[in-house]
């Protein structure tokens, strides 16, 4: 069984309308006192009352009885309607709206913003190190917008659960990277994704994933910073 909300549906009305309480009292030649009542549930109103609520609200029976109508949303009318339809009428309606769905699709797919980036298709390691190219890059077009300088993929699992083998990382060339900073470094002619620690024992490159060990940066080291990794994406998330 429904619940009824006459009570609180009149003042929404009201309220909606703009009226003191005396004033939606003078449209039904009802006291202020009686309207009162009848908001606080103290006392309902007549049924001519009713119908002429119904009529000054410009509104819907069983809106204004049980808060919503049986058939108040477009969905709701679309399913009672088309139950009285026969099935060849049915597929009808069927057939229209999978048109429609597909239209809609097509629309969203169009909205979807595109992001052009250089893009380096030699993967920065996250495991035992890969040549990152200093040549001219390509571009490549993604659904995500980050302030970087260029693409690259990953190769391998070093950096998990942050970075997967197959994620696309952005950065932005930088030389400023302090401890704790995830970056795109060059050691000994190979190019890591790795976080940067700093201590009182010297430079590493650190592994998130526990499984690998840190890669110290020592004198003797061809080392370089290319630059900070601002975001990641991947086709699958």
């Amino acid at each position: 069984m429904r619940k009824i909300r006459l009570p609180e549906m009149i003042d929404y009305f009201r309220k909606e309308n703009g009226w003191t309480m005396k004033e939606f009292g003078e449209k039904l030649n009802k006291s202020e006192s009686a309207i009162s009542k009848w908001i606080k549930g103290v006392r309902s109103p007549m049924v001519e009352d009713f119908d002429k609520m119904v009529k000054l609200f410009n509104t819907d029976p069983d809106i204004l009885m049980y808060g919503v109508s049986e058939a108040s949303t477009t969905l709701d009318k679309i399913t009672n309607i088309s139950s009285k339809l026969k099935e060849s009428r049915q597929q009808v309606v069927l057939d229209t709206a999978e048109n429609e769905l597909e239209e809609q699709q097509k629309e969203n797919i169009s909205k979807i913003r595109e992001f052009i980036y250089n893009y380096y298709d030699n993967a920065v390691s996250a495991g035992t190190g890969e040549y990152l190219t200093d040549g001219k890059p390509e571009t490549v077009t993604l659904p995500v917008d980050f302030d970087a300088d260029f693409v690259c993929p990953i190769s391998g699992d070093s950096m998990e659960p942050e970075y997967h083998d197959g994620d696309y990382v952005f950065v932005k060339l930088s030389y400023d990277i302090s401890d704790g900073d995830i970056g795109v470094f060059i050691l000994d002619g190979d190019a890591y994704i790795k976080e940067l620690r700093v201590d009182e024992e010297g430079a590493f490159l650190h592994s998130l994933n526990p499984q690998y060990r840190d890669k110290p940066i020592t004198a003797e080291s061809n080392f370089r910073i290319v630059g900070e990794v601002v975001g990641r994406y991947n086709e699958k998330d």
